[in-house]
C-alpha cells in the first residue's frame, strides 16, 4: 500500500535532486529514505529516479506519476485539517518533554497548549532529545521541548530559551552565593548519557573544559542520581531545575551563567496544521522562557 510517507519521499526527491537534501526536507535520514523510494517503485512497478552526475533525475514514468503523487498529497493533507476542525473534542496535542526541562517549565508550556489551542486534549511524554526529535519527525508527537542544539532533521523550531543553572555541591564546599566554575574543584560534574541528546552534550562539556579544565565528569542517569551523589559528597550537578535540593547539598548561582540550559520547541511542519500560526508558537515559546 502506498503511504503518505511514501509519496512526500517522492515528491522531496523529485524537488531536491538529491538523496540527502530530501532526506532532510522529509525529516528523515539518507537510509530509511532509500529503502522507502524502493518500496514505492516496487508498489508502483516502475524506476521512478535515475542516478546523474550531481544527484538523480526523474524518469519518463517518475514525470508521469509526479503530478498524482502531489495531488494525493495534498488531498491527504486537506483530511487531516478537515478532521482537526470537525473533532469534537478538539484536537490532540502530544508533548513530548526532554528530561532536563524544569518541571515548572515543562507545566508552563502544557499549560499554554491548552489555552492557545481551543478545545485541544494535552498528552505529555518525557523522553530524550534525540528521541523526541525522531517521534516529532515520524508524527507520534506533535511538539516536543528539545535541547539546544540539535540535529533536527528538516522539523520545524522556535526560538532557543536560555534558562539560567545553578551548581549543586556537597555542603560546606564552598561559602559564597555565587561561584564560578573554576572554583568547583576536587569533584566531578554530573552528566547524562551523551547519546540523549549528542550536539547539545558536546557543547556542555567543550564550555565545561574552557572554564573548568580540571575535574572530569561523571556519567548519572538523571538528575535525581546526580543530587544524590552530590549528597554523598562525590559529584556536583548543574541543573535549571530550582526545585532541585536535598539535605547536604548547597545551591549556588554559577558566575556569569556560562552553562544556561538551551531549550526549543520543535514540530513538524506538515503534520501540525493547527500549529502553523505564528501567534500560537510564539504564545508556547514565551511559556517555555518565563
Amino acid at each position: 500500500m502506498i503511504t503518505e510517507r511514501h509519496l512526500q519521499i517522492f515528491i522531496a526527491l523529485a524537488e531536491e535532486q538529491h538523496f540527502g537534501d530530501a532526506a532532510r526536507a522529509v525529516g528523515i535520514t539518507q537510509p530509511p529514505l532509500s529503502q522507502g523510494l524502493r518500496r514505492l517503485e516496487a508498489l508502483v512497478g516502475a524506476k521512478l529516479f535515475e542516478r546523474g552526475a550531481g544527484g538523480v533525475e526523474l524518469t519518463p514514468a517518475g514525470v508521469a506519476l509526479l503530478p498524482y503523487a502531489r495531488r494525493a498529497l495534498t488531498s491527504i493533507e486537506e483530511l487531516h485539517q478537515a478532521a482537526v476542525a470537525r473533532d469534537p473534542e478538539g484536537p490532540e496535542i502530544r508533548l513530548g518533554l526532554a528530561p532536563e526541562v524544569p518541571p515548572s517549565a515543562g507545566a508552563a508550556v502544557a499549560a499554554a497548549c491548552g489555552s492557545v489551542i481551543p478545545g485541544s486534549r494535552v498528552t505529555v511524554v518525557t523522553a530524550p532529545t534525540s528521541s523526541l526529535v525522531n517521534q516529532v519527525g515520524t508524527g507520534r508527537l506533535t511538539l516536543a521541548v528539545v535541547q539546544h542544539p540539535a540535529v533536527l532533521d528538516g522539523l520545524e523550531a522556535g526560538p532557543v530559551s536560555l534558562l539560567p543553572t545553578w551548581a549543586l555541591v556537597p555542603a560546606a564546599t564552598v561559602d559564597t552565593e555565587v561561584v564560578a566554575l573554576r572554583q568547583l574543584k576536587g569533584l566531578p560534574i554530573a552528566v547524562r548519557p551523551r547519546a540523549e541528546a549528542p550536539a547539545a552534550r558536546d557543547l556542555f562539556l567543550d564550555t565545561l573544559a574552557l572554564h573548568r579544565p580540571d575535574g572530569g565528569t561523571v556519567v548519572v542517569t538523571d538528575e535525581r542520581a546526580g543530587l544524590a551523589m552530590a549528597a554523598a559528597g562525590q559529584a556536583i550537578v548543574v541543573t535549571a531545575d530550582p526545585a532541585l535540593i536535598a539535605p547536604g547539598v548547597g545551591r549556588h548561582r554559577l558566575a556569569d551563567d556560562p552553562l544556561p540550559l538551551r531549550l526549543r520547541l520543535v514540530w513538524s511542519r506538515t503534520r501540525t496544521p493547527f500549529l502553523r500560526p505564528n501567534d500560537v508558537m510564539a504564545q508556547l515559546t514565551e511559556a517555555l522562557a518565563s
